[in-house]
């Protein structure tokens, strides 16, 4: 089928449920109401969600076991902590230094800007067509620190940023599924995560013609999204991509 408005707030009335969420590391957020935590488990669970899902949820689970509050446990310790409470820790591609540089670098981001949201502000502007700009330049600050190997990618490749943008739509949209918190942020600037399971399905629906699954294609994506909702035009990515995620999804359903 082709996208169409009715199409597609069907489906975000129908399936842009709270209920739906597991196993997807957003669900992580939820047990922080405190902004501080929010964004500090925000950003660990986004960046470490590559690879299989399960182990993704075992990963994120065990990294944050290990918190007493992210904001608490971050600025309290350091690099000798992070090693000792780490030590051994392999994750596919990530290591234990790495994911201690990681740590490393939100601390020394939060002490230098105040928050995670400061950080990302400093290169956001409301004129820009999207979060682009800002989004790279917080990858940078990020990976300023130390060697964090994929935890966050490159920002100067073409790469779609997929795991911040999926940080991104969770901490800046509010609805019963994204938490939201980042309240400077526009929601209608905001990217698609683009991943294999969204990429698939915009070329079904034609909301892109595009193969590369790089930046310009979420972007371009985006864009399609915001012909049916201008204001908000990611609210659709999580009921659209539950079909690529969830076993229990009908995905004739978005075929029709």
């Amino acid at each position: 089928m082709k996208a169409n408005k009715n199409k597609l707030d069907s489906l975000y009335k129908k399936y842009n449920k709270k209920s739906l969420v597991t196993p997807d590391p957003l669900q992580f957020l939820y047990n922080y109401p405190d902004l501080k935590d929010r964004e500090i488990a925000g950003l660990i669970a986004a960046c470490f969600a590559y690879g299989n899902v399960k182990q993704i949820i075992k990963t994120v689970g065990f990294i944050l076991s290990k918190m007493d509050g992210p904001y608490s446990f971050l600025m309290s310790g350091g690099g000798k902590e992070f090693n000792k409470t780490f030590k051994g820790f392999k994750y596919r591609f990530t290591t234990e230094e790495q994911l201690v540089n990681f740590l490393t670098a939100i601390k020394n981001t939060i002490k230098k800007y105040g928050s995670l949201q400061n950080c990302f502000l400093v290169c956001y502007d409301e004129r820009h067509l999207n979060i682009e700009e800002a989004l790279r330049g917080f990858a940078r600050e990020l990976r300023s620190y130390g060697p964090v190997g994929t935890l966050v990618p490159d920002p100067d490749k073409k790469s779609a940023l997929k795991r911040l943008n999926l940080f991104l739509r969770w901490m800046v949209r509010k609805d019963e599924v994204d938490p939201g918190g980042w309240d400077k942020i526009n929601p209608a600037k905001l990217i698609v995560p683009l991943d294999v399971h969204m990429h698939r399905l915009a070329r079904m629906l034609g909301l892109t013609a595009r193969n590369q699954a790089d930046m310009k294609t979420a972007v371009e994506i985006s864009a399609s999204f915001a012909v049916f909702c201008k204001h908000d035009p990611i609210k659709y990515d999580f009921c659209i991509t539950r079909f690529g995620i969830r076993d229990d999804m009908d995905k004739a359903e978005i075929e029709k």
